[in-house]
């Protein structure tokens, strides 16, 4: 399952797994089911401050006599990273205001997010697909019943993240989840850096082919067995921060094959990066100091939000 498909998965299942809880649930248990989820404790956080190291991508950026910061997150993630290394740690005591792509923990965003997914259009499927899919979804203990209820990339999405918690990888262990959480505990503000309609609009496929596409790449994927390699290549990166492998990632994702992938790609990052490169200048400017943390694709090459920082005129350096 190629670097394109995994980060925009992670995207849709984390919008939905926090701010409308789960869009499926497991239909069964059992010992060929993935693992039942484990509930956030403060015996869960308090046992990963054991474990606490810096994982990720993390920048200060300076301009005006004051500085922020840049945090590349991974949507999912493991119990035992609910905790901040050193490194982070300072950073977020330093920060004054927590900016995510969307904050989880918004009444408001998951009210929008719930009519949106509502109104969100469930498209025909490919002859052989509805088979293909249901098989998919009955495989990780998720109901078929809802294909033709919701989205077909939504419910790929779950099959992908229900794989995921096979290898002990869930979304409400990742790093929005936490970064949420901590500020809510702290009393910082959280502020979104886009709307619930511009994510759906960006994740979501915009017309029926596309859709069609996106499942049939996603459903090949799951048969040919590629996915979990694919998934756990992609936690490793993160988890070690190497960013020389994450500003080259066109040359190894296989994400950038056809031009409807090019096409995605340019709607999943591109064209997001500069809008909210926008928003966390215009908090900096009014003297915040800034945790803006985002998908860490977001934060690759020259279009990504360091590189693009650094062109208005801000000081990038590389943490820890």
């Amino acid at each position: 399952m190629n670097a394109r498909y995994l980060w925009r998965t992670f995207q849709q299942w984390m919008l939905c797994c926090c701010l409308l809880g789960f869009c499926i649930s497991a239909s069964a248990t059992g010992e060929n089911c993935p693992p039942e989820r484990k509930s956030l404790s403060a015996e869960l956080f308090a046992a990963s401050q054991a474990q606490a190291r810096d994982r990720g991508f993390l920048w200060r950026v300076t301009k005006d006599g004051h500085s922020s910061y840049l945090y590349g997150t991974l949507h999912v993630g493991r119990e035992t990273w609910l905790a901040a290394g050193p490194a982070m740690a300072a950073a977020l005591q330093d920060a004054t205001t927590l900016a995510l792509e969307l904050n989880p923990l918004d009444a408001d965003n998951v009210r929008r997010m719930g009519a949106a997914l509502a109104q969100a259009p469930v498209r025909p499927l490919a002859p052989g697909q509805r088979q293909r899919l249901e098989r998919q979804l009955q495989a990780q203990c998720l109901p078929i019943q809802a294909v033709g209820l919701s989205p077909a990339e939504l419910l790929l999405s779950g099959v992908a993240l229900a794989l995921a918690r096979r290898d002990g990888l869930d979304a409400q262990f990742g790093s929005e989840t936490f970064l949420a959480l901590f500020a809510q505990q702290r009393g910082m503000p959280v502020v979104s850096l886009e709307t619930v309609e511009l994510q759906l609009q960006a994740l979501l496929s915009p017309d029926a082919a596309e859709a069609r596409q996106m499942l049939e790449d996603g459903l090949r994927e799951l048969e040919a067995g590629t996915a979990r390699q694919s998934l756990l290549e992609l936690v490793s990166m993160w988890e070690h921060g190497d960013q020389q492998r994450l500003d080259t990632y066109e040359q190894w994702c296989e994400c950038l094959v056809t031009p409807s992938e090019k096409l995605q790609m340019q709607r999943l990052l591109d064209q997001r990066n500069p809008a909210m490169a926008h928003q966390i200048d215009a908090l900096h400017r009014s003297g915040q100091r800034v945790f803006a943390a985002v998908g860490s694709l977001h934060m690759s090459g020259d279009r990504g939000l360091p590189a693009v920082l650094g062109r208005m005129g801000y000081r990038v350096q590389r943490l820890p």
